[in-house]
């Protein structure tokens, strides 16, 4: 997790869940996130209808220079990414399962930017097929941001944050794990893990 709003809202609901899979929605205090609220989202979990959002930060609304509060969340991504951001928002509700996404985009003439999405679960009334908790930021900041709208996200890679996680950063004192993996390395998924295969593997613990 590179960007301090990801770590802080992953370290927020993190806490708010407690020894649960995912906190419920009426935990969420804004107040107490009050620094990323502006990178911060939710969306309702209804794949008929996309994953509308419901709440959506400013500086989110900035990147695609419109207000994005009642627009499908899968409208966001590029075509060939929606179906597979729909299957990682149902492991998220089916498993009470983190995400951490890296995407990029630019508007069209300018150069791309790296952007850093979290994905969190959040109970209503005691549903995880609900809510979700997001935050969506870009790496620096653009010049361009603000005066030009990205047309959609690219997905490129996406990571699943695990207990093992929480527990290193529990004892490190760091922030979570986040090593991605190239979404283009199809993968396996089996229970909270992502397999590789053989050479896929290699590759990545050499750019570790």
């Amino acid at each position: 997790m590179k960007l301090a709003a990801s770590r802080e809202l992953f370290a927020y609901w993190d806490g708010l869940r407690g020894a649960r899979s995912a906190p419920e929605r009426n935990d969420v205090d804004p107040g107490a996130i009050r620094s990323v609220l502006a990178d911060t989202f939710i969306l309702e979990y209804d794949a008929a209808r996309g994953f509308p959002l419901r709440i959506v930060g400013t500086r989110t609304n900035a990147l695609f220079l419109t207000e994005l509060r009642g627009r499908p969340f899968l409208d966001l991504w590029r075509p060939a990414d929606r179906a597979e951001i729909a299957a990682i928002l149902a492991a998220l509700a089916n498993e009470a399962q983190p995400f951490l996404l890296g995407a990029s985009a630019a508007p069209a003439g300018f150069p791309p930017v790296d952007v850093e999405l979290i994905l969190l679960p959040l109970r209503h009334h005691g549903d995880t097929h609900a809510r979700a908790l997001g935050c969506c930021a870009p790496h620096g900041a653009p010049q361009w941001l603000g005066l030009a709208a990205i047309e959609t996200l690219t997905l490129r890679t996406l990571r699943a944050l695990t207990q093992a996680d929480r527990a290193e950063d529990s004892l490190s004192g760091d922030s979570p794990q986040t090593q991605g993996f190239a979404r283009s390395a199809r993968s396996e998924r089996r229970g909270h893990l992502y397999l590789l295969a053989p050479g896929e593997r290699n590759a990545s613990n050499a750019a570790r």
